[in-house]
C-alpha cells in the first residue's frame, strides 16, 4: 500500500488504460510514468495517480503529442493547459490542411488532365498571404496596363481575401481564380475587355475624377440616393434635390475643393454622359473576363450579392443630373 491507495498489477493497468503492457514498461523505463512499487516477485505495480497519468499519456499520444512534450508535462516543465492549446492549434491546422486537400481533389477531378494539374493545385492552396497578394498584383499590373493608374488601382482593390479557415466552396473558388490569374489568355482577355470598355467614349467618362468621386465618395449619401432612385422618387422632388446637393457638397469636401455652381454644372454634365454606358455590359464577354474575376472574388470572400449589380447607370445619371440642376 502507498499514500495513493491500492496498487494495481501491470496487466490490470493495461486493460484500464488501453495501453499495451510493453508500452507501460517502456514509459516506466523512460522515466515518464515510473512504477509506484514492486510486488514480492519484482513485478511493477501502479497506484491510482500513476494510472491517471498513463490515461492522460495515452490521450495525448492519440492527439499526436510527442514523447518530449509529454515528458516536459510530467516533469512540470509545462502545463496541461498550454500543451492542450498547442495541440488544439495543431489539430486545427491539420483540419485546414484536410479541407485544402479535399478541395484540391475536387478541383483535380474537374480537369481533363489531373496528373499534370496536381502540382499546380497543391501550390495554389498552400500559398502564403504574401504569395496570393503578389499573384493578384501581377495580374492587375498586366490587366490594367491600358487604364489610368488611379482607376486601375480602384479596380485592383477588389481582390480575394481567403480566410484563415476557408470553406470548401471558398477554396474551390480560390483555386479556380488563382488558376485563371496565371493564365496568359485570361489576362489578355481581361486587359482587352477593360481597354475596349474604358478607353473609348463613353467608357472613358467612368475614369474621370468627377465620376469616380460620384461612385466612391460619400457612400452613406449614395445609398440614400440609390434607395430614392429605386423607389421611383421623381428627380425634381425636393428630397431628390436635397440628396443630390448633399452628394455634391460631400464629394467637394472630400477633395478639398469649393462646392461651386460651376463644379455642380460639371458634375451634372458628367452624370448625363453616363447615358448609354454599361460598365458590366451584361454580356458574354464581360461574364468571361472581368465579371468572372469579380464573381470568384465574391465567392472567395463569401460576399453577399451586389444589390446594385443590375443598376442602369445611364438612367441614374439622368436622374442625378436633373436633381442636381435644381440645386445649382
Amino acid at each position: 500500500m502507498t499514500d495513493h491507495g491500492e496498487l494495481h498489477p501491470i496487466g490490470d493497468v493495461a486493460r484500464r488504460t488501453g495501453l499495451s503492457v510493453s508500452a507501460i514498461r517502456f514509459y516506466a523505463d523512460e522515466g515518464i510514468v515510473p512504477a509506484s512499487g514492486l510486488n514480492h516477485a519484482g513485478h511493477r505495480l501502479y497506484d491510482v495517480t500513476a494510472v491517471a497519468r498513463l490515461e492522460l499519456l495515452r490521450t495525448l499520444r492519440d492527439l499526436g503529442a510527442g514523447l518530449d512534450e509529454i515528458r516536459r508535462l510530467m516533469d512540470g516543465g509545462t502545463t496541461l493547459r498550454y500543451l492542450l492549446a498547442e495541440h488544439l492549434e495543431l489539430v486545427e491546422r491539420q483540419d485546414r490542411d484536410l479541407r485544402a486537400r479535399r478541395s484540391v481533389l475536387r478541383a483535380l477531378n474537374r480537369h481533363d488532365h489531373p496528373v499534370q494539374r496536381a502540382a499546380l493545385m497543391r501550390r495554389l492552396v498552400t500559398m502564403s498571404d504574401e504569395d496570393r497578394e503578389r499573384l493578384v498584383d501581377d495580374f492587375w499590373a498586366e490587366a490594367g496596363a491600358d487604364l489610368p493608374e488611379d482607376f486601375a488601382d480602384r479596380l485592383g482593390a477588389m481582390r480575394p481575401r481567403l480566410p484563415e479557415d476557408p470553406t470548401a466552396a471558398q477554396l474551390d473558388a480560390w483555386i479556380e481564380l488563382a488558376d485563371l490569374l496565371r493564365d496568359e489568355e485570361f489576362r489578355a482577355a481581361v486587359r482587352d475587355h477593360l481597354r475596349d470598355t474604358y478607353t473609348g467614349f463613353p467608357g472613358s467618362v467612368m475614369t474621370s475624377a468627377p465620376v469616380q468621386d460620384f461612385i466612391h465618395s460619400a457612400p452613406a449619401v449614395m445609398e440614400r440616393i440609390l434607395d430614392a432612385y429605386r423607389s421611383g422618387l421623381p428627380a425634381d422632388a425636393a428630397y431628390a434635390r436635397e440628396l443630390a446637393g448633399r452628394l455634391a457638397n460631400e464629394t467637394a469636401a472630400a477633395l478639398g475643393v469649393d462646392d461651386s455652381p460651376q463644379r455642380r454644372e460639371r458634375l451634372a454634365t458628367a452624370y448625363l454622359m453616363l447615358d448609354g454606358f454599361d460598365d458590366t455590359g451584361h454580356d458574354e464577354r464581360y461574364a468571361a473576363t472581368h465579371g468572372r474575376y469579380l464573381a470568384l472574388v465574391a465567392a472567395v470572400d463569401a460576399s453577399p450579392p451586389d444589390r446594385h449589380a443590375d443598376l442602369d447607370l445611364g438612367d441614374l445619371g439622368r436622374w442625378l443630373a436633373t436633381a442636381l440642376a435644381g440645386r445649382i
